[in-house]
């Protein structure tokens, strides 16, 4: 009787195409080589893919992947955070209040925005699991409710929406070298001195590598995508992040922490944001009211891009990191290519849209929905 029966579909083999269909990552590698193969045949010449070139379009992408990998574990339990774009503004203001207008050591500015900024995270999370909220609209109140005390609080300071002065009162300091220093400075000048690369034949940079080193934003970017990627796909709590993305209610029965997982995800995102916030106001030596607009929604493409599902449940840090990328050579590409810049939202709007209608027929394989 047992062999008369259809085969069971839990154990229905799946073919390698089919499975390679599937997986998460598959959309941002097939857009990753198409960004390149496309600016490799226009834009080769224009110094690209030279060391600056490749250094420029890499600090680009690593802002879009830090962000990305916060925005993907959250968006893979199920949940969104609209505020990250107004959480990168308000933290680096914060950096900026303790840091220059209180005069507090930086590395206590620092850690004490972290804090603050985590437990902003956490709020967010306890609001959405407590009174069962849409997480986009409990997030959306606080992106205006940070941004409102990114521009109340230093106009009462200080007069002005923009505190400079960072640099100077990061001199010297360990923690805000971490942020906002850069790695590998004397091979970079090796490489200069046995003419690998180009440096400076004049000025007073005269005999200096045109790149002198990997800024700590990168280094942070492939930690935080390491990390994530191994938290994601080896350990425990991976696996309760998809099932409480998947079904929150099955999940529960089985034991997951469903609402612990959600919450420590928004307090992650929060953290993400938090570093990004700190790598910028040490890069440009200010903080400024507007910074972090719409990088909620580049985040949340990014994501997209790298495959993960709307719905929850689906999704790859390193897929996320790919769509970071492609955004990252894109916004570079198009300047080296000479065409307008303004097209880059254009382009967004595109692989969106091809991203999303790509995720749905991924999902309706998944699922078998017709």
């Amino acid at each position: 009787m047992a062999n008369e029966q259809a085969t069971d579909e839990r154990v229905k083999e799946i073919s390698s195409f089919r499975r390679a269909l599937i997986r998460p990552e598959l959309g941002g590698m097939v857009g990753t080589v198409a960004v390149f193969t496309l600016f490799a045949l226009f834009a080769w010449d224009s110094g690209m893919f030279a060391v600056q070139g490749v250094m420029n379009w890499s600090i680009v992408s690593a802002q879009f992947m830090i962000i990305a990998v916060g925005a993907c574990l959250l968006m893979i339990t199920g949940e969104f955070d609209l505020s990250i774009g107004s959480m990168i503004g308000f933290a680096g203001m914060m950096v900026a209040v303790f840091g220059v207008v209180l005069a507090w050591p930086m590395w206590i500015a620092i850690l004490i925005t972290f804090a603050i900024c985590i437990a902003l995270g956490a709020l967010n999370g306890w609001i959405v699991v407590r009174t069962g909220l849409p997480s986009f609209i409990v997030t959306l109140a606080f992106l205006f409710i940070l941004r409102g005390f990114t521009i109340y609080i230093p106009q009462t300071l200080e007069s002005k929406t923009i505190i400079g002065g960072i640099r100077d009162a990061a001199e010297g300091d360990w923690l805000g070298a971490i942020f906002g220093g850069k790695v590998g400075r004397g091979f970079f000048q090796w490489l200069g001195d046995m003419g690998v690369i180009e440096t400076f034949q004049r000025g007073t940079r005269e005999g200096q590598p045109v790149v002198d080193g990997i800024p700590t934003l990168i280094i942070w970017a492939i930690v935080l995508v390491i990390f994530g990627h191994i938290v994601l796909t080896r350990t425990r709590f991976g696996n309760w992040i998809y099932a409480s993305g998947g079904d929150a209610e099955a999940a529960r029965n089985s034991g997951v922490p469903v609402n612990r997982v959600k919450i420590t995800m928004f307090m992650f995102t929060a953290f993400c944001a938090t570093v990004l916030a700190v790598c910028q106001v040490m890069e440009f030596g200010s903080a400024g009211a507007d910074r972090g607009l719409l990088k909620e929604f580049e985040a949340i493409i990014a994501v997209v891009i790298g495959g993960a599902l709307l719905t929850g449940g689906y999704g790859s840090v390193l897929g996320a990191a790919l769509g970071a990328l492609i955004f990252g050579v894109v916004q570079q590409g198009l300047f080296f290519a000479g065409v307008e810049s303004s097209l880059f939202r254009v382009f967004l709007g595109i692989i969106l849209l091809a991203a999303v209608i790509l995720n749905t027929y991924i999902r309706r394989i998944i699922t078998g929905e017709r």
